[in-house]
């Protein structure tokens, strides 16, 4: 579901009544564990959570006015999802992932390059990925961003 909302609160109050809990806690669980620096706003009718232009003055390379993204969540038509653009960019952090989920998950992990789809929201990993919020400083992310994507990408 991508949203006209203004807030990260007035997108949760769009969010099918039963999914809601689980996007609270998905939220919360994100800023309790996001490092310092990152900012929280709408980005790209989602709730994002970007490196401020105060931090990366250069912003996204598609639209420098944008601040650089990071990480996102969702509520979609069959799932909620989180989009962690540092999965894609760092395989270290992708393996790790991916080897926690399969020790600490039941369920199937439903993954693409950078988004992580939760058709069962009861089953979110909420531990897990406040460990993974916790791994990439803001400092870090730009560092990956600019070697290995900002800098890579096809001219």
């Amino acid at each position: 579901m991508t949203s006209d909302a203004k807030t990260p609160e007035e997108y949760i109050s769009e969010v099918p009544k039963e999914r809601k809990p689980y996007m609270h806690k998905l939220r919360e669980t994100i800023l309790q564990n996001l490092p310092e620096g990152f900012r929280e706003e709408m980005s790209y009718g989602m709730i994002g959570y970007v490196v401020p232009h105060e931090l990366y003055p250069p912003g996204y390379h598609v639209n420098p006015q944008l601040p650089l993204p990071f990480l996102s969540i969702a509520s979609q038509k069959n799932n909620l999802a989180l989009y962690h653009m540092g999965i894609n960019a760092n395989p270290e952090l992708h393996d790790w992932w991916v080897a926690e989920y399969k020790n600490r998950v039941s369920s199937k992990l439903d993954m693409g390059k950078s988004c992580i789809r939760f058709k069962k929201p009861e089953l979110i990993p909420f531990e897990l990925i406040g460990e993974l919020c916790s791994k990439v400083s803001v400092e870090d992310w730009i560092s990956t961003y600019e070697n290995k994507i900002k800098n890579n990408r096809k001219k």
